[in-house]
């Protein structure tokens, strides 16, 4: 709001910005009830943020290839491609692949063998499929995500050496996810690693081997889900979550910024910290966290002064 010039819209979804409200400088604002006495007009709404992202389609939507094959990607005579497709340059397409209608594939972009892709997918530059992988519709991948990348598994022999286990699972990914840049969806050792419908990955995010990532779910960025980690419909992990694997985050759950989780998380829960807990719980424990060398200074003196009153009592004499 404050950034907002005459001409422009602006939105208040947080009541407490309320305040900055009068002294924008925009010529309308979505809000949710409407306030009195705002010189410039109020656009009531039931959800100010979706419809300030509805109104930002208004004033920009980013560039379009035009359909087409370029030149000089390398498209495997087996591969199959809807219409309406836009293939950039140096896009390399594998032996068998199938890609629905409208697909937009921006410049080195690499789909392996076997994959099969649905109708309206985006893949910007440098992304990657691997073979046999599944995806949907309307699946949106940024630049330099990798799906179905090998698995980190490996069996350790008699002589302190790592074999590599073969990943022959795939990575499925369902219809409205979009994963945001330079994050790894790992195939499975056997079987399928699965993101669920309409769930949102964050840019540096790692979902380790036979993981399920639910529908709906939130995941931000720069957290690691380590192999078998399974999480429910409409799961948040905030930033920096850490989950140990073989374990289930369920539905509606809540995990705030750069907590470990080590065991199964109940559905609607909300925790936090390392090893996480409640969350509510965990705030008063932090608050508690800067008195600790003052408490325990207190402590050390009360253990003196007990010490000195026993010794008094021993000696028979008076307290």
């Amino acid at each position: 709001m404050e950034a907002a010039e005459p001409g422009q819209l602006t939105f208040l979804a947080n009541p407490k910005y309320a305040a900055k409200v009068r002294h924008t400088k925009a010529s309308a604002i979505l809000v949710g009830q409407a306030l009195p006495g705002l010189p410039i007009a109020s656009l009531v709404s039931a959800n100010p943020y979706l419809d300030f992202a509805r109104a930002l389609e208004f004033f920009y939507q980013p560039p379009k290839p035009p359909a087409g094959i370029h030149p000089m990607a390398a498209i495997a005579p087996s591969a199959r491609i809807g219409a309406g497709a836009s293939i950039g340059p140096f896009v390399s397409i594998g032996e068998r692949v199938r890609i629905g209608r409208n697909a937009v594939l921006f410049p080195h972009v690499v789909i392996y063998e076997g994959a099969e892709i649905g109708d309206d997918f985006v893949a910007h530059a440098h992304a990657s499929v691997r073979e046999f992988c599944r995806i949907g519709h309307r699946v949106i991948l940024q630049n330099g995500v990798v799906v179905g990348g090998d698995g980190f598994g490996f069996a350790k022999r008699a002589d302190g050496t790592h074999y590599k286990i073969v990943q022959s699972g795939v990575a499925v990914i369902e219809d409205d996810v979009e994963i945001q840049s330079l994050s790894n969806i790992d195939r499975a050792t056997v079987g399928e690693t699965r993101v669920g419908r309409g769930a949102k990955i964050d840019s540096l995010v790692q979902v380790g081997h036979a993981c399920v990532v639910g529908e709906d779910n939130i995941i931000c960025a720069q957290t690691g889900l380590a192999g078998s980690s399974i999480l429910k419909k409409n799961v948040l992990l905030a930033g920096q979550v850490g989950v140990s694997g073989h374990l289930t985050i369920h539905d509606n759950a809540v995990v705030y910024a750069q907590s470990g989780i080590g065991g199964d998380v109940p559905a609607g829960a909300r925790v936090s910290g390392s090893p996480a807990f409640a969350a509510n719980e965990w705030l008063r424990a932090i608050t508690a966290f800067p008195k600790l060398p003052e408490l325990l200074k207190l402590a050390r003196d009360l253990k003196k002064e007990v010490g000195a009153l026993r010794q008094k009592l021993e000696k028979g004499t008076p307290a």
